[in-house]
């Protein structure tokens, strides 16, 4: 194995619904908190992605020696009072790919396309106390606040999400 990792612009996902499905599968079912609750089905996973389609939705995809290890979504905000700022969704990386930088290099990716939109500042949010705190924070993110009891985790316990924004230029 060459251990190559390759970052690439999805412009569709119906050639890699069915990796992307997995992936979203993988990580939710393993805890991940990304607005779907496990068991996830493989069905609801490809619904997803399927709809994932919209132009202000820019999906970046990790690939380890060709397989599928992560993805990150830039969200373009499209309000006329919003163009200059965008959102950092759906980071996930697949278990196995953990700890190699994958998430890192897509972030950074993904702020390197939000410079070329034209984008000054970036936002997201992310369950408290979740590994994704940290590279936020190693990335210079800051922290705007945290919202108490925002999501349900799998065993019906509502946890807070952590605010965080980046001014970039």
């Amino acid at each position: 194995m060459s251990n190559q990792i390759k970052i690439e612009t999805l412009s569709t996902v119906e050639e890699h619904v069915d990796e992307l499905s997995k992936l979203l599968v993988d990580v939710v079912d393993g805890g991940a908190s990304i607005g779907f609750l496990p068991p996830m089905a493989y069905e609801e996973a490809q619904k997803y992605w399927r709809n994932v389609t919209d132009p202000n939705v820019i999906l970046f995809a990790a690939l380890w020696d060709r397989k599928l290890a992560g993805t990150v979504q830039l969200q373009l905000c499209p309000k006329q009072n919003g163009l200059h700022r965008a959102e950092m969704a759906k980071l996930m990386t697949h278990p196995d790919y953990r700890n190699k930088g994958i998430g890192r290099l897509l972030m950074q990716t993904a702020e390197r396309r939000a410079l070329e939109e034209g984008i000054t500042l970036l936002v997201l949010d992310t369950r408290e106390g979740d590994p994704s705190n940290h590279l936020y924070a190693s990335l210079g993110y800051i922290q705007a606040g945290r919202i108490p009891d925002y999501a349900k985790s799998a065993d019906g316990k509502l946890d807070a999400t952590v605010i965080y924004y980046k001014q970039i230029s």
